[in-house]
């Protein structure tokens, strides 16, 4: 099993060191054009690989977490590994892979409410909820205040997903916010694990430091609120224009 799970951890770096650089052109470059379309597949591509290795990594600890972590053997106890490794990286997993495929789907459906509605797509919504709740329970029975923190993200997520798919025309500027929501948000879901979970490997008890956890959410959070301020800026001046041109 260490073997395997090695040999995942690895695929993992690598996918998710990709997604890490590629995250930046979309972001800081100009908008809608080649570059950005071009890098923004390469990132949704590694994210979604990342995300699916990051979840068999979290189903091997669950099974056997002392098998898989025998570096933290003696250090923490089976039910700190297994709900840190486990139950919180496969909530973090499955999130990672929701944000990713909402955005993505978000820009290349736009307003058609109907492709965005795939079963993939609406399947993931309740079960980053689910997993959420698992981890929260599990936070709960081990004492690990930072695994309800972190569900309350996935909770927040599905259920704002599923109210946006609810709609049936949304306006432009309202999918580009949810594609920047998204896409932005899973980039924060993989400098996070490489800072917290990568951290595990040299000194396992900054995983859990604050600022591990919160130095990648506050930038993230920053870049979505200065992109929607953003797209409501183009759209009221694209509003304006056309008041203009039929006046």
């Amino acid at each position: 099993m260490l073997l395997l799970f090695d040999t995942l951890i690895a695929l993992h770096i690598v996918t998710g060191l990709t997604g890490a650089v590629a995250f930046w052109v979309p972001v800081i470059g100009r908008k809608g054009g080649a570059g950005h379309r071009k890098w923004g597949r390469v990132f949704c591509v590694a994210l979604m690989a990342t995300g699916c290795f990051a979840l068999a990594m979290s189903l091997l600890t669950l099974v056997d977490p002392l098998a898989t972590h025998p570096h933290l053997a003696g250090r923490f106890e089976p039910s700190f590994i297994r709900g840190i490794f486990g139950w919180m990286m496969l909530h973090t997993a499955i999130l990672t892979l929701n944000l990713t495929w909402y955005g993505w789907l978000c820009v290349r459906n736009r307003g058609d409410q109907g492709r965005n509605r795939t079963p993939l797509n609406l399947a993931l919504q309740p079960l980053v909820i689910a997993a959420a709740i698992a981890c929260a329970v599990d936070g709960w029975l081990i004492g690990q205040k930072l695994m309800i923190g972190i569900a309350v993200v996935g909770v927040a997520t599905g259920l704002t997903n599923l109210w946006f798919l609810a709609r049936p025309r949304p306006a432009r500027e309202d999918w580009l916010k949810e594609h920047v929501k998204a896409l932005v948000g899973a980039g924060i879901s993989v400098y996070t694990a490489f800072m917290a979970f990568g951290s595990v490997r040299i000194l396992p008890e900054l995983a859990l430091h604050p600022a591990m956890w919160s130095a990648p959410l506050a930038v993230g959070l920053a870049l979505i609120i200065w992109h929607r301020l953003a797209i409501d800026r183009a759209a009221r001046r694209l509003r304006r224009g056309r008041v203009e041109a039929a006046a």
